[in-house]
């Protein structure tokens, strides 16, 4: 799999900062909203689409894009759908996306010229599925596990996939949530910044996530330019948790461990 993007809704560099993280020239500190791309099986799937989407494919080379999973419905998570369409065109097909109800409800709206009527040439071609949380379901004959977490008072969709769980813009995990996190070979965990924030896991309460579910690797993302540099913030982090960058690739088993 490989990290699209890994920074929060305003991206790193902030529009109009100087701090040290902006100005940065480690390229580790540059960071598009977040996003992953996962390649399995000769296909791609894609969680979230942001505004830096188009972007974000263009820098990974996609060739192909045969699924979307959304984890919740904020603009710095669909806000770049429409830049499925060339896909459309080279794979002949229509997309299928996948959301909980209140997500793809949303995306409907924002999104009507490619769901109303008779399609205007050039729209996304796109097939909507509404997903439950603990509801799993099978893509390209391999089992997604939709995970309830909290955004503050928001529900969010978090994903087990094999060995892979990716949890992004949570701040609360329910109990209910924690027995799928067990016996994990990656965790993907949002980590926002040092200091705490009320919707979003700042770096202590990331990290003592990963002390409880204890997998094999973890990996922070959503990243403000809060938390510090790339490089200094690592210095501090146990051997087996990184904080990712854009671009970087790792591979997971699609078993459980």
């Amino acid at each position: 799999m490989r990290f699209l993007g890994t920074g929060t809704s305003q991206g790193v560099p902030v529009l109009g900062c100087s701090c040290t993280v902006c100005r940065s020239l480690d390229p580790r500190d540059k960071r598009l909203r977040t996003s992953i791309a996962i390649l399995l099986q000769e296909k791609v799937w894609v969680i979230d689409t942001g505004p830096d989407f188009r972007q974000q494919v263009l820098n990974a080379r996609l060739a192909t894009v045969d699924a979307v999973l959304f984890t919740h419905a904020h603009k710095d998570h669909t806000a770049g759908l429409d830049d499925v369409r060339p896909f459309n065109y080279l794979q002949n097909k229509r997309i299928p996306i996948y959301g909980d109800a209140a997500t793809i409800q949303q995306i409907k709206m924002e999104f009507a010229y490619a769901f109303d009527g008779p399609p205007y040439p050039g729209v996304p071609q796109l097939t909507p599925w509404e997903i439950e949380p603990l509801v799993p379901f099978s893509l390209h004959g391999i089992e997604v596990l939709p995970l309830p977490v909290l955004h503050y008072k928001l529900p969010v969709l978090a994903f087990r996939i094999g060995g892979l769980v990716y949890i992004t813009d949570a701040s609360f995990i329910p109990e209910e949530t924690w027995e799928y996190l067990y016996d994990v070979e990656v965790l993907i965990l949002n980590a926002l910044r040092k200091e705490p924030h009320i919707s979003h896991f700042h770096l202590e309460a990331a990290l003592a996530v990963v002390e409880r579910v204890r997998p094999r690797r973890a990996y922070f993302t959503h990243i403000s330019h809060l938390m510090g540099l790339h490089r200094e913030v690592e210095k501090t982090l146990p051997s087996h948790v990184r904080l990712a960058y854009d671009g970087l690739e790792i591979e997971v088993s699609q078993r459980v461990p």
